[in-house]
């Protein structure tokens, strides 16, 4: 008797797993085709294009020199033992090192060694506009130069 129990057990376990398969489906709606949809032997075919899982993304990576060829501590003399006037700039600069180089841009460079020329030639315009001349087409600084002094009290 216990094998017919088990086996009737069995088949009542098998139709219940049916039955619930059967309403699973039945609960699911049937696809309908929409009206608008021309029938698919009559469509034109179109090729679709792979997308693409992951868009690249380009990285801007700064641009590198690569690994330095000498230290940040060496001497300046050394790299322009040949190149008297960049030695000269160094020395107006007060810089020894590379270290100490790097901390300027080129702009500034140029900026501080031109300060000296600037300076020299306003003085030089200064004192020709003192006796009535100027540089060429400089006529109007001379003028104004002049103007000015004469406004001031001794």
């Amino acid at each position: 008797m216990p094998k017919q129990k088990k086996a009737t057990v069995k088949v009542v376990k098998k139709a219940i797993k049916k039955t619930v398969k059967v309403s699973k489906k039945a609960a699911r709606k049937p696809k309908q085709a929409s009206p608008q949809k021309p029938s698919r032997a009559s469509a034109p075919k179109i090729a679709k294009k792979p997308a693409a899982a992951n868009p690249v993304i380009p990285i801007k990576l700064e641009p590198s020199l690569g690994r330095p060829l000498v230290t940040q501590e060496e001497k300046l003399y050394m790299l322009f033992h040949d190149d008297y006037q960049s030695r000269q700039v160094f020395e107006f600069l007060r810089v020894d090192t590379i270290k100490d180089l790097e901390e300027f841009t080129p702009q500034q460079i140029v900026h501080l060694m031109s300060r000296p020329i600037r300076l020299t030639v306003d003085r030089i315009r200064q004192r020709l506009a003192q006796f009535k001349r100027s540089l060429k087409d400089d006529e109007q600084y001379a003028t104004e130069f002049r103007q000015a002094k004469d406004n001031q009290p001794n």
